[in-house]
């Protein structure tokens, strides 16, 4: 026993030796005297080390609470480590980009696709993107884009260039009242309806009438701007609900995921009638990761996803637009053990947004999903997630956005390296797929432009 003592004896003296502002020789009773006249010369001391601590706690809480999660992926982050691990090509190597560009150009991508730019309403920008005044640029739908917004909160959407000689209104355009003001010569269009009303160097002050920019039918809503695409100039836009809760504050938002996809645009809908893959794909437990190659690890089987989901048409007298699907998740321990229940239902509204549902034990919230053709083969995908505010909410829903990035992946693992193919094999029990496909051809009319043209565009 003394010899115990001695030895933590020895211990305490060591680890007061190693205190800041403390000396580094002499017994533990000197120690502790040295200690306490610190404490009576600055009795503040204590005080100030607790208020750092608990001022940095707070903090590190109201991040938590407030501060919004961001899950964001390139291009060739996501679906290509076969392929790099293979090269042994880590992620800072230079060559990463080049190898994996070099796969999808060997990508077989099927004989008849259909044309990549389907009719209807798709997000340009999410509304935290685009600032009083500020003008961007945006490629996407095989367009050219100027989105810009007025000092008083109003977007505009117009043709990226100007007619005079060519430039990108987007780039280095100046928002001016509600119009804007071209870079290069200062030819300023109006927002409203794309005339041009003034040229600052005209001797005579006449514009001509036919100075004028494609004026692009936009609309703000739940956090995202969306323009409306359709190939044919006379069909009006139809409508789709808005989430009120979102837009009158009751739901807050709580984070996001941003994907860059190489696939087809009608690929990635179509994930909601092919309830095959939920099973196969989404099955495995989720902390197996977002590689499928080891999502069916044998460690992970203590815990398995079950999906119970239907997908339907819309009916007579039902917007035509609109298809639903209805989803039943749950999380089962071992087979037996039931947890994590979440209904959802999803309206697939058009070819590029979904407004998904859910309700859990807890709560409600819902997750705003957007597919945006950025090119034939690349989709923009964006899933915004909004909820009641509150302290379950802030852990929650960032559970959720690290859970459904890490199922989207898996999906983006086979879409990447997938073959679209136009007359596909099917069984009886993928009925819902030929139904979804049948829905689905109503966004593309005859004036669209084939996949073809648009690819031979973009190689030029």
């Amino acid at each position: 026993m003394e010899y115990r003592l001695k030895t933590l004896t020895s211990w305490m003296e060591q680890q007061f030796r190693e205190l800041p502002g403390l000396p580094t020789n002499g017994t533990i009773e000197e120690l502790l005297m040295e200690a306490r006249n610190t404490l009576v010369e600055w009795p503040w001391l204590p005080a100030f080390w607790v208020g750092a601590l608990a001022i940095s706690v707070g903090y590190g809480l109201y991040l938590f609470y407030y501060h919004e999660l961001v899950w964001k992926r390139d291009l060739t982050e996501i679906g290509y480590n076969h392929i790099l691990d293979a090269a042994r090509i880590g992620k800072s190597d230079r060559r990463r980009v080049d190898v994996v560009n070099r796969a999808r150009r060997q990508r077989k991508i099927g004989a008849r696709l259909p044309p990549p730019y389907p009719n209807g309403w798709f997000s340009v920008l999410e509304s935290e993107e685009l600032a009083p005044g500020e003008a961007k640029s945006v490629d996407c739908l095989g367009q050219n884009l100027a989105v810009f917004r007025t000092r008083t909160g109003e977007v505009h959407v117009l043709d990226a260039y100007c007619p005079h000689l060519g430039a990108n209104l987007g780039v280095g355009g100046i928002v001016r009242g509600d119009c804007i003001e071209c870079p290069f010569h200062h030819w300023t269009f109006s927002g409203r309806d794309g005339q041009c009303t003034n040229i600052p160097y005209s001797r005579s002050g006449a514009v001509p009438k036919v100075a004028k920019l494609r004026k692009w039918v936009s609309r703000e809503v739940n956090g995202f701007i969306f323009v409306w695409h359709h190939a044919d100039a006379e069909v009006e836009p139809w409508s789709f609900n808005v989430v009120q809760e979102i837009e009158d504050g009751r739901w807050v938002y709580y984070g996001k995921n941003d994907f860059l996809v190489n696939c087809h645009i009608q690929d990635v809908p179509e994930n909601g009638a092919d309830v095959a893959h939920l099973a196969a794909v989404h099955g495995p437990n989720m902390l197996s990761g977002s590689d499928i190659r080891y999502s069916r690890a044998a460690w992970a089987d203590f815990g398995m996803h079950s999906w119970l989901a239907s997908w339907k048409a819309p009916e007579d007298g039902e917007a035509p637009h609109v298809a639903t699907m209805d989803l039943v998740h749950s999380f089962r321990i071992f087979n037996k053990l039931e947890i994590g229940k979440i209904d959802v239902r999803a309206h697939q509204i058009g070819p590029g947004y979904v407004q998904l549902m859910m309700n859990t034990g807890m709560g409600p919230f819902v997750v705003l999903q957007t597919v945006t053709p950025i090119e034939p083969l690349v989709q923009k995908v964006v899933h915004r997630f909004y909820a009641p505010r509150n302290a379950w909410n802030a852990i929650f829903q960032k559970f959720a956005i690290w859970a459904e990035s890490v199922m989207f992946e898996r999906d983006m693992m086979v879409w990447n390296h997938k073959q679209f193919i136009d007359n596909p094999l099917l069984i009886k029990e993928d009925r819902l797929i030929k139904s979804y496909r049948k829905w689905y051809s109503q966004f593309y009319s005859e004036n669209s432009v084939s996949f073809t043209m648009a690819k031979e565009k973009l190689d030029w």
